[in-house]
C-alpha cells in the first residue's frame, strides 16, 4: 500500500470524523485524531493537557491583522529554554511537526482536523478532503449525541464551527471553508457516510494509481 495521508477537515454534524475512521478502518491503516495531541507532547516534552487544552481552539484576541500574520505556521518550533516555548503558537508547530513526522513516516493514515491539510499541503502523498452538509442534516447528526435542541443546538454547532475556523485562520491565514485548501469536498448529506468513504478511495485511485491501497 502507499503511503497516502489523507487529512479531513469537517464541519461539527456533518460526519467527517465518522467518515475518518471508516476509510481507516475499511483501509487498515492508523487513525490519528485526538490522539495527536499524545504524539506531539511526546516528540516536544510539553504536557499532553497542553495541547489538548489549545485543541482546535485559540484562546486570545487576534482580530488585529498584524497580529495575525505573526501567527501563521512558518514550520520553526521553539525549544525548551526559549521563550513562548509553551505559547499556542508553539504548541501548534509541534502539533504540525507531529502531523508531518506521520505523513513521512512510511505509512498510510487518515489524520482529523487540526489543520493537516494546510501543514500537508506541500506533500504529494497528502489527499484533502473537507466533508461538509447542509443545515438539516448538520442538525439531525449532531442531535443524535447533544441533548440540546432547536434554536440551542443551531448556536452550538455554529460555535464550535466558528471556532475551527478562527483556529484555521489563526495559525494559517486562511479561510476554512475555502475548496481552494482542499482536493476534494465532500456533502455527507447527500452522499452519506459509506458513499462519502467510496469517493475518497475512488479520487486516491484517479490520483496515484488503481493499486495505490493494495
Amino acid at each position: 500500500m502507499k503511503n497516502i495521508v489523507i487529512t479531513i477537515a469537517r464541519q461539527y454534524g456533518s460526519g467527517g470524523r465518522t467518515v475518518g475512521k471508516m476509510l481507516a478502518d475499511e483501509l487498515n491503516i492508523h487513525y490519528y485524531d485526538k490522539e495527536l495531541s499524545r504524539v506531539a507532547s511526546e516528540i516536544s516534552g510539553i504536557n499532553e493537557s497542553l495541547f489538548v487544552d489549545s485543541d482546535e481552539k485559540v484562546k486570545k484576541s487576534w482580530k488585529n491583522k498584524l497580529s495575525l500574520i505573526s501567527t501563521i505556521y512558518d514550520g520553526n518550533v521553539k525549544k525548551p529554554g526559549d521563550a513562548d516555548y509553551t505559547s499556542e503558537e508553539n504548541i501548534f508547530s509541534y502539533q504540525a511537526k507531529a502531523i508531518k513526522m506521520l505523513a513521512e513516516k512510511g505509512e498510510p493514515c487518515v489524520i482529523v482536523g487540526r489543520c493537516a491539510d494546510f501543514v500537508l499541503k506541500d506533500y504529494e502523498n497528502a489527499l484533502r478532503v473537507f466533508v461538509h452538509a447542509d443545515h438539516d442534516f448538520l442538525m439531525q447528526e449532531a442531535g443524535k449525541v447533544q441533548s440540546l435542541k432547536g434554536k440551542e443546538l443551531e448556536k452550538f454547532i455554529a460555535q464550535i464551527d466558528k471556532g475551527r475556523a478562527d483556529y484555521y485562520e489563526y495559525h494559517t491565514g486562511h479561510n476554512w471553508t475555502d475548496a481552494l485548501n482542499y482536493d476534494l469536498c465532500l456533502d455527507s448529506g447527500k452522499l452519506g457516510f459509506e458513499k462519502c468513504v467510496e469517493a475518497i478511495k475512488a479520487y486516491a485511485k484517479v490520483r496515484f494509481g488503481e493499486d495505490c491501497f493494495d
